[in-house]
């Protein structure tokens, strides 16, 4: 274990000195996810856009809504998008299944054609790793033919990515349709505001600026705002946050708030997108991490 974190730690190095990133810097790169999910998601998302914080966004395009959020894209070119891989549908009452048809792909669907909630659900069903491509292949064909520029990929709940033969394949297919992977660049990851207490978010926020080191700083979000249609959706997995609805829209107002802002030029904070790592690194530059699924 030692000597791979080493010889991760060193193939990250040498990226950096090969590369336009300055390890000397502190970048942040904010990603929101579900980009697509409801409507009060995309809404959400938007005002941050519209914000100016410089952005990537991860579009579950297996979703009802995604196609409103392909157009609020197509309007913000300047947007960096990613396709969140997804092979889960968590939400009671608000289900979504595969693009490609639950006959199509009958290993990754419930007895009502819908995805599992959970990865561990889906595994114990046994799927087939040919169906689990016609899937992701179907939603990245989806992705790419929308009318916007597609970036790089994600895995909704790690789904997708869960054995070492989805993840040579998700990677595979990234190579084919020219994208880049999130987490394939050494980002250091936080999530620290989605988890963090109701009415603490903005602070936690600004603890997570003030305490970045050198290098990339990935901040994974998931904003929303707290409509009657958020509030409905109830995570069926044990460890989904409870009030949901009121947690994203939390973290919402901590990305829009003057103190975040103000953190990011007190400290010293450059913030980039995906689109901006890709070409500062190249796709060439991506190092598979270790991960425990």
């Amino acid at each position: 274990m030692k000597k791979m974190v080493l010889f991760l730690l060193f193939c990250f190095s040498l990226l950096f000195s090969q590369s336009g990133i300055d390890p000397d810097t502190r970048y942040h790169l904010v990603r929101m996810d579900d980009f697509g999910m409801s409507h009060s998601v995309n809404m959400a998302v938007k005002e941050v856009i519209e914000s100016g914080l410089p952005s990537s966004v991860s579009i579950m395009f297996v979703c009802p809504w995604y196609q409103e959020a392909v157009d609020i894209l197509k309007e913000h070119p300047e947007v960096s998008v990613g396709i969140h891989l997804t092979l889960n549908a968590e939400w009671k009452n608000y289900r979504w299944g595969p693009i490609s048809g639950k006959d199509a792909v009958p290993g990754l669907v419930d007895e009502y054609g819908y995805f599992f909630p959970s990865r561990s659900k889906l595994f114990a069903n046994n799927p087939k790793i040919d169906e689990i491509e016609k899937e992701l292949r179907a939603q990245l064909d989806r992705a790419m033919n929308s009318g916007i520029k597609i970036d790089y990929m994600d895995f909704h709940m790690g789904a997708a990515v869960q054995t070492e033969e989805t993840r040579t394949l998700a990677e595979n297919l990234a190579e084919e349709y020219g994208l880049a992977i999130s987490m394939y660049f050494g980002e250091k990851y936080s999530n620290d505001t989605y988890g963090a207490n109701l009415g603490k978010k903005d602070e936690a926020l600004v603890s997570v600026i003030e305490k970045l080191e050198p290098g990339i700083n990935l901040q994974v979000t998931h904003v929303g705002y707290d409509t009657p249609e958020l509030a409905a959706m109830i995570d069926m997995n044990s460890f989904g946050l409870k009030e949901m609805s009121k947690h994203r829209e939390g973290e919402l107002k901590s990305l829009l708030s003057e103190e975040f802002r103000a953190a990011l030029v007190k400290n010293n904070v450059k913030s980039i997108t995906y689109r901006d790592l890709i070409e500062m690194v190249g796709l060439e530059g991506m190092v598979r991490p270790k991960f425990d699924n």
